[in-house]
């Protein structure tokens, strides 16, 4: 069985903005990597993220990107979250982020991420990855349409 989830949401601005806030590190540490992000989301590129709530600055690989439109990267699975320093030790899952103007300047925001092992620690995994991405999503709309940083004491 193949371990995927899917979602999405709408964002009032327009597609350039909301995609430079995924890939610009100063923009996505405002509302989503609360230890910070280093480095800009360029194909090939190894940029890190880093989390109050699992600190330690982690590598995220860079597949694809199609600006203002696709983003697709890979990092280690939850599931193998103690070897998670060298590409390619332990599994890793994919991560696909579609960004689509909308009319009146709004834009739906996708991401769907698969690859984990059919167990109970795969499931475990992504159903926490799935949460992960929706309080993203969530915390992008409030930073990029008010201001306000979610996040901020949410998780610590």
């Amino acid at each position: 069985m193949d371990v995927r989830f899917t979602i999405s949401g709408r964002i009032s601005k327009p597609v350039h903005e909301v995609f430079e806030a995924v890939v610009d590190p100063g923009n996505l540490s405002h509302f989503f990597t609360t230890g910070g992000a280093r480095g800009r989301i360029e194909t090939g590129a190894t940029v890190y993220w880093d989390f109050h709530d699992f600190p330690g600055a982690f590598p995220v690989w860079v597949d694809e990107v199609v600006p203002d439109e696709k983003v697709v990267l890979h990092w280690n699975a939850a599931e193998n979250s103690a070897s998670h320093n060298d590409r390619g030790n332990g599994p890793l899952t994919t991560v696909e982020m579609l960004f689509t103007a909308l009319d009146g300047d709004r834009t739906l925001v996708q991401i769907t991420e698969y690859g984990w092992d059919s167990t109970e620690k795969g499931y475990n995994a992504a159903f926490g990855n799935c949460e992960g991405w929706t309080g993203m999503l969530i915390a992008m709309k409030g930073w990029l349409e008010h201001r306000v940083n979610l996040r901020d004491g949410f998780y610590i």
